[in-house]
């Protein structure tokens, strides 16, 4: 919508450039042909030049009205100007003529149009003026200067004041409009980025209270029951909400409403299931191998709840029995939106013959389940003590649908 706005705005500061470019130039040039004929003694080609490009252009501009055709309105314009600039310059001293500048002036409105149309302008012209200069060589020479030798001062003088006017009363005028108008509409664009970031940042810590507050509330139910089967599912899923908890948190803590630090996040998950699970004084250490990786919230979330299962798993069944063990997390990028993350322990892992498709633990389910919904695929590793995932996955960058 603001790409909408911005260009519809760009395009009616163009015509309304032109537009006055044209008056202006347009009401100029008769006035000044009149003058070339009536004061100056200039009564061949260029008076006649002067005000045949004011009425034409006075007309082209009349015309726009009824077309609203900002191309025919700019290329008719762009064309007669060049032409005629092209005829006076030649016919009024050629190389040494001060009108020549007015051809600089049409390749700086090209540029103001487009920077396609500026240079086509630019290389055009640059061919026109080595033309005119050959002009001054005699045995080159077809043309021969209208202006009289006692007026030719005064007809430079007016040829500066002419293009001074033009690029200081209307580029300048209308450039300085355009700038205000442009820094106006960026300082108001970045206000209300701002306010939306803030505003998203205040829905993640939102989210974040709720979902703790979810965690709380499953805390206190699993108190009141004596059934622990029942107390390690709920503790289970309150452990799911911390993860996603988690998210949020760091999008908000640290300012960045789009991705979050992988490796703060893992950690932070890592200690805190440790802790949970193992209690205050275990001997489980948690090694680390992440780059800095950062990744979107929708990567984050189910990569973070499929962590979280692998290290449940890990602690209540692998370490089970064990007073020390290690747990090794490993996250790199890969070719594209890839990532590979290993994830194991030196626990007493489980049989190959369990699967997600034969046993009744969640746990292996979801991590099935998430790495599908990460567009990944999923296998062990036999080679290394313990339970070992080598998983494959991919950046998403679009919502996704809830776990199943």
């Amino acid at each position: 919508m603001y790409q909408i706005k911005d260009d519809t705005e760009r395009l009616k500061n163009k015509v309304r450039l032109v537009q006055n470019l044209n008056y202006v130039s347009g009401a100029l040039s008769i006035i000044f042909g009149l003058l070339c004929y009536f004061a100056l003694g200039i009564t061949h080609i260029v008076p006649h030049a002067f005000v045949i490009f004011g009425v034409l252009n006075l007309i082209n501009t009349l015309a726009y009205q009824k077309h609203r055709s900002y191309g025919v309105l700019y290329l008719t314009a762009s064309t007669m100007a060049l032409i005629t600039s092209f005829i006076i310059t030649l016919y009024t001293g050629g190389i040494n003529s001060a009108f020549i500048f007015t051809l600089a002036l049409i390749v700086f409105a090209a540029y103001m149009t487009t920077r396609r149309f500026g240079q086509i302008y630019l290389n055009f012209i640059f061919l026109l003026v080595i033309f005119i200069f050959s002009q001054s060589i005699p045995d080159f020479s077809f043309v021969e200067n209208v202006v009289p030798e006692g007026s030719r001062n005064i007809f430079n003088l007016c040829s500066v004041l002419f293009s001074f006017y033009l690029l200081g009363n209307v580029f300048g005028k209308n450039l300085l409009n355009t700038h205000h108008k442009l820094y106006k509409s960026k300082m108001e664009l970045e206000q209300q980025l701002q306010d939306k970031e803030t505003h998203l940042m205040e829905v993640h810590h939102r989210v974040k209270n709720n979902l703790q507050t979810v965690s709380s509330l499953l805390s206190l139910q699993s108190r009141n029951m004596e059934d622990e089967k029942m107390k390690s599912i709920i503790k289970n899923t309150q452990n799911r909400v911390i993860s996603m908890a988690m998210v949020h948190e760091m999008l908000y803590m640290r300012q960045d409403t789009a991705h979050i630090a992988y490796k703060t996040y893992v950690q932070e998950l890592g200690n805190y299931l440790i802790r949970s699970i193992k209690g205050l004084e275990n001997k489980v250490r948690l090694i680390l191998d992440i780059q800095d990786v950062k990744l979107g919230i929708d990567t984050a979330i189910p990569l973070g709840l499929l962590i979280n299962e692998a290290l449940t798993n890990s602690l209540k069944y692998g370490l089970k029995d064990m007073e020390e063990g290690e747990i090794r997390i490993a996250l790199k990028k890969e070719m594209g939106n890839g990532y590979l993350l290993t994830i194991g322990d030196n626990g007493m892992g489980f049989p190959d013959s369990i699967t997600h498709k034969n046993t009744k633990s969640l746990g292996l389910k979801l991590i099935n389940n998430l790495t599908r919904q990460l567009r990944g695929t999923i296998k062990k590793d036999p080679t290394k003590k313990g339970t070992h995932y080598i998983i494959r996955f991919q950046e998403i960058t679009q919502q996704l649908s809830p776990v199943a």
